[in-house]
């Protein structure tokens, strides 16, 4: 998605498109990765506004996705929505220097070149910002019994696991004698 920064004037301008995720390189390398599959195109809400030697652009995307559980393996599906705010302003040559402090407003600004400002990837970027390490399909999951696999979930299946899985087992039965 891009924007004319010529076309904005006093008023903001206010976008709102869906797209499919095919456009996005980098959402489709997570896809490909196995992290997850988009499901819906994304849903794209985007102001932008021109302020002094800057644009300011807050959006919305959207989309919805399938993980699988790190800790049952089940898959699941939730939306995957994020909100940003970044100020473009054209881009300046700066003389690099070996070590450089970044302020707040860096952070959060971008560069543009040229007449417009292309969005594909701050867009990528929010994204994949709201993709979990380790998707869990609900926070009280439960996971897979260590000894026969079975979905805890589902119930107990009855194993003896007071001995396995814990990396500091070895130290349940160590005291400190003062």
């Amino acid at each position: 998605m891009k924007i004319r920064v010529e076309g904005l004037s006093e008023k903001p301008l206010i976008l709102s498109a869906q797209e499919p995720v095919s456009g996005y390189t980098a959402l489709l390398e997570a896809q490909e990765n196995g992290e997850c599959v988009f499901l819906e195109p994304l849903q794209l809400d985007i102001r932008a506004e021109k302020e002094f030697d800057h644009v300011r652009v807050h959006g919305r995307v959207g989309t919805r996705a399938r993980f699988t559980c790190s800790r049952c393996l089940a898959e699941f599906e939730t939306d995957v929505v994020s909100e940003f705010t970044v100020f473009y302003s054209k881009a300046t040559e700066i003389a690099l220097e070996e070590e450089v402090a970044l302020t707040e407003e860096d952070l959060v600004s971008a560069p543009f070149d040229g007449d417009s400002i292309d969005f594909t990837r701050e867009i990528e970027e929010q994204v994949l910002m709201e993709i979990p390490i380790k998707p869990l399909c609900r926070e009280e999951c439960r996971g897979l019994c260590a000894t026969c696999g079975a979905d805890l979930n589902a119930g107990d299946c009855g194993c003896n696991r007071a001995g396995t899985g814990f990396t500091f087992s070895a130290l349940k039965n160590f005291t400190v004698k003062h």
